[in-house]
């Protein structure tokens, strides 16, 4: 298991212990720190800059429909108290020439809770299980086939006080090992981001 992925095997136990409450990718994204994204740490290196070949999407499982919106954000639409669950899938295209990265590391992340003194930094009044991962690629996806992907599920649940909110999915492609001391050394990586809109609706 690498380093990166240790750490969020840690932080996964540590958000367990305390319901959900999410910690952040990389640590000092979200815990105490007020780094904003992965490149605080991180350097965006790595040869998979082609986003065309570059698989980031958020699926229904119930229905296999991706939430992908025309205007290029995801919506994650759910009624108030209700459960909805969501696959995200990170890779890359089958028959991509490149090196494939074999590690994909990702966090839902509300930017306006960053620095604040909590540890979720998911949208306030939200219930979520798993709003960041560290996961090897070798999953399969329906939707994508041969790709050479990472998919994980991710139930979220507005509760009473929950508002309509506007997440960060930052995504980090990967292979190699930081160094130890200097983060921007050996990790061959590259940075995504996308918009994710989180929308409560009242159930008649």
């Amino acid at each position: 298991m690498s380093k990166i992925c240790k750490l969020i095997v840690g932080i996964a136990v540590v958000s367990m212990s305390i319901g959900s409450a999410a910690l952040a990718y990389p640590p000092a994204v979200g815990i105490l720190g007020n780094s904003k994204n992965c490149q605080s740490c991180h350097i965006d290196n790595g040869p998979w800059s082609d986003e065309s070949k570059t698989i980031v999407d958020i699926i229904d499982k119930e229905t296999g429909q991706s939430l992908l919106q025309a205007d290029g954000t995801f919506l994650i639409e759910v009624n108030r108290f209700e459960k909805r669950i969501v696959l995200t899938v990170i890779g890359r295209s089958a028959g991509d020439s490149s090196s494939i990265p074999y590690r994909n590391g990702w966090h839902y992340i509300d930017p306006t809770q960053i620095g604040l003194s909590s540890l979720s930094k998911f949208a306030p009044g939200w219930s979520v299980d798993v709003p960041l991962a560290c996961r090897l690629v070798g999953d399969k996806s329906a939707k994508y086939g041969d790709a050479h992907v990472t998919s994980l599920p991710m139930t979220v649940r507005p509760l009473d006080n929950a508002a309509d909110a506007a997440l960060e999915l930052q995504v980090m492609l990967s292979m190699g090992e930081s160094v130890k001391g200097d983060a921007k050394k050996g990790l061959i990586s590259n940075y995504l981001v996308r918009t994710v809109r989180l929308k409560v609706t009242e159930k008649k």
